[in-house]
């Protein structure tokens, strides 16, 4: 029988499932597992994981941080996708190129992410990179909210081609902050109105394209005193003014900018409060289990809808495609490049 998904998305250690991995997942609280590298070192050890995870649970969702450039978990088995800002210097020379290879290159990165077994990719960054952030760097794909804009509006449009679902990240723009939040308190001392004007761009014009959102841990002194992720405020911005009416992930509460909210299970609690839907808790098993005890009997409404809900394809068959070839090959030259 399927049971209903929780509001706490996990980690596990290795590339086999541990006994008391097994029960942890059992747990109603638990409504998703995120893999890492350590998990996903070629695609065939990947898939034999997640068909693993299913035999426990189902119904679970499964994801993974495939962006592209340093932030890709799988590399072994799956084409190598160069950093977004990749796209945005050649948007600078030919745009209209630029926003094709964009949305192809959603739609292959989707088309893998199912063919590996996942529901979700954390992507695309919506955050604008202005040089400050050693968080964000490449991972953005301009410095230009407009351009950040269309290229990760293609991206979106190619995901959605192949069945998977898109998550905007950092809710409402970590580029802006000197500090790296896995590491330090971070916080961008803008006013709201230049917020506004840049980083809140991307994410108002794409609110009715995205499935799901990721709030940055970083303050805001100028608008609320908490981390975005922990703030009712700017989450309410996200809902009433922009109309997002998707999923809300929190960032990952184990992360040093987020400890200021508390232990492990105040800091869930605090993010489900504000307005989260799923709270991500990683690399620190005792903590998971912490969290799930703390969200034992609750509910998230909006996440079963990320399921992959299309028949999966082979890895082995995506060769067969002309724009997987293609675009394929025109991603690992930049790559190459990059």
């Amino acid at each position: 029988m399927t049971q209903s998904l929780g509001p706490v998305m996990l980690d596990v250690e290795g590339i086999r499932l541990r006994d008391e991995e097994r029960h942890l997942l059992k747990q109603t609280a638990v409504g998703g597992v995120i893999l890492f590298a350590r998990n996903t070192p070629d695609a065939a050890t990947t898939q034999a994981l997640v068909r693993e995870i299913r035999d426990v649970r189902p119904d679970v969702l499964i994801a993974i941080d495939q962006e592209g450039g340093r932030v890709q978990r799988l590399k072994e088995g799956v084409t190598r996708i160069p950093p977004m800002a990749s796209f945005g210097r050649q948007f600078a020379e030919t745009p209209e190129e630029a926003v094709m290879l964009a949305q192809d290159t959603g739609w292959l990165l989707g088309m893998e992410m199912a063919a590996c077994g996942f529901d979700l990719t954390f992507a695309p960054v919506l955050d604008l990179d202005d040089d400050r952030s050693p968080a964000i760097g490449s991972r953005s794909f301009s410095p230009d909210p407009e351009v950040v804009t269309a290229l990760a509006g293609a991206l979106i449009e190619g995901l959605h081609e192949a069945g998977m679902v898109a998550v905007g990240k950092h809710f409402p723009g970590h580029g802006g902050a000197r500090e790296d939040s896995h590491f330090d308190v971070a916080q961008d001392p803008r006013t709201l109105a230049e917020l506004r004007e840049r980083d809140l761009v991307p994410f108002a014009r794409l609110a009715g394209k995205l499935d799901a959102v990721m709030p940055a841990h970083v303050v805001y002194p100028a608008f609320d005193d908490r981390p975005a992720g922990f703030s009712p405020s700017w989450l309410g911005m996200l809902r009433e003014e922009f109309g997002f009416k998707g999923t809300i992930f929190s960032d990952d509460l184990t992360m040093a900018a987020a400890h200021a909210a508390g232990t492990p299970a105040e800091r869930a609690s605090a993010a489900l409060e504000a307005g989260c839907d799923m709270a991500v808790i990683c690399n620190a098993p005792d903590d998971a289990r912490q969290v799930v005890a703390a969200c034992d009997g609750l509910q998230a409404s909006r996440i079963a809808k990320l399921r992959f809900a299309r028949a999966r394809p082979s890895l082995e068959s995506l060769a067969a495609i002309s724009r997987w070839r293609r675009t394929h090959a025109r991603l690992q030259a930049l790559a190459e490049t990059a």
